[in-house]
């Protein structure tokens, strides 16, 4: 199956190491894969991607992707105001 994989930040830099496309980049990835997969299968460490947006929306890590899905990387130092704004954080939460 395949998804479109978005990398942001220095994860793309990461990526790039690895010859591995980061922008709107169709990538085939096997049925039922997690994210958790998807990051270990693009050889990035866990603790590098703070969050993951599946077709635009926050989601954990342990969500399988599905044909289709477009899966974005974000790694943190993302900004307050935009983790919020983003759904990566709920007001009210340390």
């Amino acid at each position: 199956m395949q998804i479109i994989l978005n990398a942001f930040s220095f994860l793309r830099e990461k990526l790039a190491e690895r010859n591995i496309a980061y922008l709107n980049a169709p990538m085939n990835v096997p049925e039922k894969m997690s994210i958790l997969g998807l990051i270990d299968s693009i050889g990035l460490d866990q603790k590098s991607v703070e969050a993951v947006f599946v077709n635009h929306k926050v989601m954990p890590k342990e969500t399988i992707i599905h044909d289709g899905d477009r899966i974005a990387l974000i790694p943190p130092g993302t900004p307050g105001s935009y983790r919020l704004m983003l759904g990566m954080k709920k007001m009210g939460e340390d």
